[in-house]
């Protein structure tokens, strides 16, 4: 009987194997030509088009680049090779969330993926395309290992596929959350494909998802919902991208096993039911919400993902666009009582800012989403990295309680700044690639229509109509932006004008257009015939604002335009609140530095972004009014 079981089950995964080829090579060009999806309106420009130049941005990019192209990739494949028992071929284990032993090791790999994927595609950096490639070779030699290592056709992780099994029959134990891993691996995958053009990582990818297919296709519907309550990341997500990327409608009938009842039912009648949900084990799920809407047109999906976008943004989010408190949700609009050390764990707002590009391009006449990617990208995630480090590393929380400083990680892996090989956190993982495609989100596109979304120094290739826009800027330390294009032809601009700012100014070649409408939270938008040489200048106004917490309006944070500015307490620690008195803030310099009372001492500001190396406040107990602000 077990020799019947052991050749049926052979010629079984040899089958699906063949299967999964075949799907492969007919699938092929699907990376460069991928399904189109419903609902979309705005196009964002291939990640080849887009480039940063000097500043801020592309700083943190270059750091991430180097850690990129200095990590040993035989260290970060060590638990592939020893799980599907291959030589490790003497490398190193890491230490941290990738230590032999440690339950969802190899979920950070997948990040690397996709950040050496995005490098390529940007710089057309070779090292990184060959690490990518590699990485992937030898995925490969894993996954075709599993007979020998007692796995089923197509498996691929650095812990045993028995974790499956205790995850659907409900007695996994060990911490381990086996789909979230799974899910960075696949993503990785596809992005190596999409960007880099490896047929290998598209082999590895299909016979990964095929994997994912048959062992969920063998669960009843209740069964996968109750193994949903463990996090399994974006799985609903990435699988819907397999199928936007190859027009196969398995991998859209896989993602929609994940869609999770218990979280996706409220949202979808728009009731608020987030308290006490672990954050980041939600948002992903309401990616591949709207990614499901974009591959089957059912509006309830849509509205699972405006509902969470709108709860989270408005009820959820401090004034630098972070969520959660200890990873977690708390009641709607409870904002003053959860000002923590474990605030905003920075791969919600990545995910947060992920679910904020999908649902803009659904609706691009808004600034309302990209008002929200600005803060969330410029107050949080661009100082989340560590700009004293040469290799980028970042804090998991950013902390907003009284005298707080970056430099926090979760207490069971490692606390302080991330490191090369003792770390390993989600959010190391995630900021690998929003260091990587800061470029991504600043200009979009329709057949006849350039967005501008962000403002940043950066150059635009649309090779579609032949033109070059290069924008200059020193934004947001000043207020005024350059846009020149280079080339020619009839199509329009529409450029963000910001809810936050008063009496934008637009001119062309020098001259204030007079006839455009600029009202904040709306697109300027300029139709003409371009010639080479014109350049567009926008000037948008900053002044200083209140950002009071939901709850308590007495307790607020300060900005100047979209910058959130913060207290510099130097070594001084603080055990509660300060009282600021608004009427004195000032500004000292062509810079964002400004000075101002509080608690009856000098205090000097700045901009959030920048509040490293010291004890640090961002919302303060409010009196007296704004010198000319809001």
């Amino acid at each position: 009987m077990f020799v019947k079981s052991r050749i049926f089950r052979d010629v079984l995964q040899s089958l699906v194997a063949c299967s999964v080829l075949l799907a492969a090579v007919t699938n092929a060009q699907a990376a460069r030509q991928p399904k189109p999806e419903i609902g979309t309106s705005a196009y964002a420009f291939d990640l080849s088009e887009v480039s940063l130049s000097s500043g801020r941005w592309l700083d943190n990019q270059d750091r991430t680049l180097n850690y990129l192209k200095a990590v040993d990739v035989d260290r970060l494949l060590y638990n592939f090779r020893a799980n599907h028992q291959l030589s490790t071929n003497g490398a190193t284990p890491n230490g941290g969330w990738d230590a032999p032993n440690f339950p969802f090791r190899t979920h950070s790999q997948g990040h690397f993926l996709t950040a050496w994927a995005y490098c390529y595609a940007v710089l057309r950096d070779t090292t990184c395309q060959d690490r990518a490639v590699y990485f992937v070779g030898e995925l490969a030699k894993c996954q075709a290992n599993n007979e020998a290592a007692g796995f089923n056709t197509g498996y691929l992780s650095g812990f045993p596929e028995s974790d499956f099994t205790a995850l659907e029959d409900r007695t996994l134990d060990n911490g381990n959350v086996p789909y979230y891993a799974i899910h960075k691996t696949l993503a990785g995958l596809l992005d190596v494909w999409r960007h880099v053009g490896d047929t290998t990582a598209r082999d590895v990818l299909l016979a990964l998802a095929g994997w994912v297919d048959w062992r969920t296709g063998q669960l009843s519907y209740d069964q996968m919902q109750k193994m949903m309550e463990t996090e399994f990341g974006g799985m609903n997500e990435v699988m819907a991208d397999i199928y936007h990327y190859t027009g196969d409608e398995r991998w859209l009938t896989t993602a929609q096993r994940f869609d999770h009842a218990a979280v996706f039912d409220p949202l979808a009648s728009d009731q608020d039911r987030l308290n006490g949900l672990h954050a980041n084990t939600q948002v992903p799920k309401w990616i591949g919400a709207v990614r499901e809407f974009k591959a089957t047109g059912t509006t309830r999906y849509q509205d699972i993902a405006s509902n969470a976008w709108d709860m989270t943004v408005h009820h959820h989010s401090y004034a630098i666009g972070g969520n959660s408190q200890a990873e977690h949700f708390r009641p709607p609009d409870a904002i003053s009582g959860y000002f923590t050390n474990d605030t905003c764990e920075a791969c919600n707002t990545y995910n947060m800012l992920k679910l904020t590009r999908e649902l803009w391009v659904m609706n691009p006449d808004t600034t309302t989403y990209f008002d929200f990617y600005e803060r969330g990208l410029l107050n949080h995630l661009l100082g989340q990295q560590n700009p004293a480090d040469n290799h980028g590393h970042i804090t998991y929380f950013t902390p907003l309680n009284p005298g707080g400083k970056r430099g926090i990680g979760p207490a069971w892996g490692g606390g302080t700044w991330s490191t090369d090989y003792d770390s390993f956190w989600c959010c190391q993982g995630t900021a690998l690639e929003t260091n990587t495609k800061l470029m991504d989100s600043i200009y979009f596109h329709d057949n006849s229509t350039l967005f501008v979304n962000l403002f940043t120094p950066s150059v635009l290739k649309w090779s579609d109509r032949d033109v070059t826009v290069t924008q200059t800027t020193s934004f947001p330390v000043g207020d005024t932006t350059s846009l020149e294009v280079s080339g020619s032809g009839d199509w329009a601009m529409r450029i963000r004008i910001p809810s936050w700012t008063r009496g934008a100014e637009i001119s062309i070649n020098g001259e204030k257009v007079e006839d455009v409408d600029v009202t904040p939270g709306t697109y300027a938008h300029l139709e003409r015939s371009w010639s080479s040489g014109d350049t567009v200048t926008v000037r948008l106004p900053m002044t200083l604002r209140t950002v009071p917490a939901n709850d308590d309006p007495s307790i607020a944070a300060v900005a100047y335009g979209p910058v959130v500015l913060s207290g510099n307490y130097g070594s001084n620690s603080l055990t509660s609140v300060p009282t600021l008195a608004l009427d004195s803030i000032t500004r000292t310099s062509d810079s964002l530095e400004f000075t101002a009372t509080a608690d009856g001492d000098a205090v000097s500001l700045g901009p959030f972004y920048d509040a490293h190396g010291f004890n640090y406040n961002v919302y303060w107990a409010i009196s007296g009014q704004l010198p000319g602000g809001t």
